[in-house]
């Protein structure tokens, strides 16, 4: 079988070469969105269109957990009044309030006792990470935290969230009214090990 002289012209190989260039354009751009993701805690007073908050609990959703309990749930805060209380959560959470939409990220603790924070914690990055990608600036705010279990109280009272329920982190989320500039990091060689530690 010969496709004759002009090889690449057939439709295999079109197809095949935009899937490549699909693909690797693709990994480019999340290992780019990775790279420059920043905190945003300063946000423009614009709202953000429903379509894209859907968007930002999919990616989320789409995140791994243990055995696939998939233990999240998310609320989303528009309510300005339900914002002010939120930043009240502790010196570290004051600008919540400014930001449109703030996402609760939630997690069952009867669905996965053993790891419902980290199963939480992997949520909340893909929430940063998509928010990032559409062009959307976001901060996790911390309040699961052992040492601090007034943090969650406070969120768990403003927001109703039942016992079962465990509040990891705030995530405000708006437009970028501010441009962060990139934080140091440990160098490659300094954080890893070949084989053991």
């Amino acid at each position: 079988m010969t496709y004759g002289k002009n090889l690449h012209a057939h439709p295999f190989f079109i197809i095949q070469f935009f899937y490549s260039t699909y693909w690797r354009q693709l990994e480019l751009d999340l290992i780019e969105a990775i790279r420059t993701r920043r905190s945003i805690r300063r946000f423009k007073q614009t709202s953000i269109p429903d379509n894209l908050i859907h968007s930002l609990i999919d990616s989320a959703r789409h995140a791994p957990s243990g055995h696939n309990t998939q233990p999240w749930e998310f609320i989303i805060v528009k309510d300005t009044r339900v914002k002010v209380q939120l930043a009240k959560t502790h010196e570290g959470s004051d600008f919540v309030d400014e930001a449109p939409v703030c996402i609760a990220v939630l997690a069952n603790e009867k669905k996965a006792p053993s790891y419902f924070e980290i199963d939480g914690a992997c949520a909340t990055q893909n929430l940063l990470l998509a928010a990032h990608g559409l062009g959307l600036g976001a901060c996790w705010v911390a309040v699961y935290d052992l040492q601090n279990p007034s943090f969650e109280k406070h969120v768990r009272n403003v927001l109703n969230v039942p016992l079962h329920m465990r509040v990891i982190a705030m995530v405000p989320i708006g437009y970028p009214d501010e441009k962060v500039a990139p934080v140091s990091r440990l160098e490659i060689d300094k954080i890893i090990h070949f084989d053991k530690y």
